[in-house]
């Protein structure tokens, strides 16, 4: 909004030239967004204690966590108004790609809004139904998907995915690439969901990954970096940029409140948006197979949770009693289980995202 407001003032006032600039204008968004969260924060969570609107703690888990009854809930409310507001205050509105990331964004916060609503005010244990919130997860890959598909920003591109270790390399998928669109967004948002399970584990993730491909976006957008890199050149992808950077400064503000012990909780509202904003950057930037590496953790708590299910289903089956490989699923909780306290947890998790995404960008000397 500003960019459109005040850099065509630039003929009047030569300062306002600086609006022109993705860097100066991502910066913004990042202090705007940790403003906003710290403006806000302390205020949210007094009225969700006052509304006594918190955490419901399952009995099945982690007998650690059941102190944490009761904890406000529904703080990704904190993290959706501190990433749309800054990146439509500080992005190019006339940008395919921004207004894409803010529907992601938005569309599953609503939907993850909905889920903790069903579950937290209106007492309905299971919030929305599974396949209801599935539904709304792959409406969303699939509109992207075909915007992408019939209105494509950059139509020499617009249904191939880059392959990591290779200059330039890329493979065109031509129809699959919408199933592909779909698999991924649906897939990061649930990968996020089922890693927010320990104080400050998903947002902190959620930070490195988001950074990561901030990083990415900005080298993305620009000829001169994508050609010195070897990866593709894709005009207009730097204003992701800025959104990457409101989001990281989100999350970074949110690791205020939610940071062992956590005085509130992110609930669905927040991950299920993070991880479609996370899937959707990996989609518009075509690094969807490197968000395998960038998302590692994410991965291998999907992973984790879909092993256990497959192992107990067959053992039931072939032994008549259901046994299981890992003490707890998602992952995180087999660790506690082990003994290794929550916030131990939580930061050897953030050192492996952290590695994880050097490793990814390092795949780009190595074209």
């Amino acid at each position: 909004m500003l960019y459109h407001l005040l850099y065509p003032l630039r003929d009047f006032f030569f300062g306002f030239n600086i609006f022109k600039y993705i860097s100066f204008r991502a910066v913004g968004a990042a202090i705007t967004a940790l403003l906003i969260s710290f403006i806000l924060g302390p205020r949210i969570i007094r009225t969700l204690q006052k509304l006594q609107i918190g955490e419901v703690i399952r009995p099945t888990g982690p007998k650690s966590h059941l102190a944490k009854q009761g904890t406000p809930t529904m703080g990704g409310i904190i993290v959706l108004i501190a990433v749309i507001l800054p990146t439509v205050l500080w992005s190019r509105l006339d940008n395919q790609f921004t207004l894409l990331i803010l529907l992601s964004t938005a569309w599953m916060g609503a939907i993850g809004f909905l889920d903790d609503y069903l579950k937290v005010i209106k007492k309905l244990p299971k919030g929305l139904v599974a396949r209801y919130k599935l539904i709304g997860q792959v409406l969303l890959g699939l509109v992207v998907g075909l915007i992408l598909y019939y209105f494509p920003e950059n139509a020499q591109s617009k249904t191939i995915t880059s392959l990591p270790f290779i200059a330039n390399g890329s493979i065109d998928l031509n129809w699959f690439y919408i199933p592909l669109v779909i698999l991924v967004i649906t897939g990061t948002s649930n990968a996020v969901n089922l890693t927010d399970g320990l104080d400050g584990l998903a947002t902190g993730l959620t930070a490195i990954a988001v950074l990561s491909f901030g990083a990415i976006a900005y080298a993305t957008g620009r000829f001169d970096f994508s050609d010195y890199l070897n990866i593709l050149y894709l005009p207009g992808t730097g204003e992701l940029f800025v959104f990457a950077l409101a989001l990281a400064g989100a999350c970074i503000a949110f690791l205020w409140y939610n940071a062992y012990p956590a005085k509130i909780f992110m609930g669905d509202t927040g991950s299920l948006a993070m991880g479609a904003a996370l899937g959707t950057l990996a989609v518009l930037l075509k690094k969807e197979i490197l968000l395998l590496i960038i998302g590692g953790i994410f991965v291998a708590e999907s992973l984790s949770v879909m092993i256990q299910i497959s192992y107990f289903k067959y053992t039931k089956w072939k032994f008549g009693e259901g046994k299981r490989i890992f003490k707890m699923a998602p992952i995180h909780h087999h660790f506690e289980l082990l003994g290794w306290h929550e916030n131990t947890v939580v930061v050897r998790f953030w050192i492996v995202g952290i590695l994880l995404a050097l490793l990814s960008l390092t795949t780009f000397k190595v074209q």
